[in-house]
């Protein structure tokens, strides 16, 4: 149905046995309470011949935004840094999982940071990463704090916005997940006011990109066990009326969070937000139920901001052979679409690309 062309997943979760007690959204009967690492990662995606490599988002592990007293509240994030940098460099312990050979896979890594503790707390934070990544800090090309789970306001604080411009002046990304569909369109609207604060009267090229994504889900304060569910700013996809008031909220932000030529969209696997029967359904079922907000995201973002991604292992919860599934959707979605060859080339890798930096691939 549509050309194969090098795919960069610019999504992804992985972390080993051993260190699962740091996840901080862990319990005895989640699904995904076990080691995913690059083995796991193969097994899914059938290690088809066009994957590059992919882009590694932090996994929500046990963190305090002030290091605290005991040094324990960045203690943990840190560890995440120390294990990607043995994937990165291709030194592995027995049992996690990868080998010397997986290294090539890593383009880039986004850990978790302090954002809302301003820029002196992310000026120690990052030099503390620079410490532990070693000879793979070239890979660190953003950072993430989730603020999907985070009370209103949070994103407009003196400190946060503060910390998202010391990123930009430093020249990394942001990966922002909001969740309209449990959090309420209010998210939406705090994410399009925080992205006008960090970019006000700051230099265009110091403003800090935005990378709309995935992020850890919440509900009425109360941790959902998934690491991350954030996908289009999680839209309701049991909703397919485009004249719902739910969608027409959503679309009326996209559109807004698209009018800043600094912000992109990932276009990665949905499932969680899908109704069960959704799930189970065949990829053309699938994609008549969510093409229409498919659609907007294309329209609104365009194919040169918008970039393919799995959300492994999230992807998998409820939903058998979910990557490649996923891949198939995305597929249709070129083909329908009527994407031409560069458009296509620029969602399956080129904007992953350009967003983060991944020289090694330019």
């Amino acid at each position: 149905m549509a050309a194969e062309y090098p795919i960069v997943d610019s999504h992804i979760h992985l972390y080993p046995e051993a260190e699962l007690e740091t996840l901080a959204w862990v319990t005895p009967d989640n699904p995904l309470n076990k080691q995913f690492s690059l083995e796991e990662y193969a097994a899914a995606t059938g290690a088809p011949s066009a994957l590059e490599g992919f882009i590694f988002l932090e996994t929500d592990r046990k963190s305090t935004v002030e290091p605290g007293d005991d040094g324990k509240g960045w203690a943990m994030p840190l560890m995440e840094v120390d294990w990607l940098r043995r994937i990165a460099t291709g030194q592995p312990k027995e049992g996690e999982g990868h080998t010397a050979a997986d290294s090539k896979l890593c383009l880039a890594i986004i850990p978790w940071a302090p954002v809302p503790g301003g820029a002196a707390a992310m000026e120690q934070y990052v030099g503390e990463v620079k410490k532990q990544a070693g000879e793979s800090f070239g890979k660190i090309k953003g950072f993430r704090y989730l603020v999907q789970d985070k009370p209103k306001g949070v994103m407009l604080q003196d400190g946060f916005i503060d910390g998202l411009k010391w990123l930009g002046r430093h020249g990394y990304v942001f990966d922002l997940g909001v969740d309209q569909h449990s959090g309420g369109k209010w998210q939406l609207e705090e994410a399009v006011e925080m992205i006008s604060r960090a970019h006000e009267g700051v230099p265009e090229e110091e403003k800090v990109a935005f990378i709309i994504s995935k992020s850890h889900a919440a509900l009425a304060g109360r941790r959902i066990a998934n690491p991350s569910t954030d996908h289009l700013c999680k839209p309701d996809l049991s909703i397919y009326n485009p004249t719902d008031p739910s969608f027409v909220a959503w679309r009326t932000a996209m559109y807004t969070l698209s009018s800043c030529s600094k912000t992109y969209m990932k276009l990665s696997g949905c499932f969680e937000e899908m109704p069960a029967s959704l799930k189970s359904a065949p990829v053309p079922e699938i994609f008549e139920a969510i093409q229409n907000h498919l659609a907007i995201i294309l329209a609104a973002f365009g194919a040169f901001r918008i970039m393919y991604g799995s959300n492994w292992p999230v992807c998998t919860i409820g939903v058998e052979d979910s990557w490649t599934k996923w891949r198939e959707v995305v597929q249709r979605f070129c083909y329908l679409g009527g994407l031409t060859p560069e458009e296509q080339i620029m969602i399956w890798s080129g904007t992953a690309i350009k967003a983060y930096d991944i020289k090694e691939l330019m």
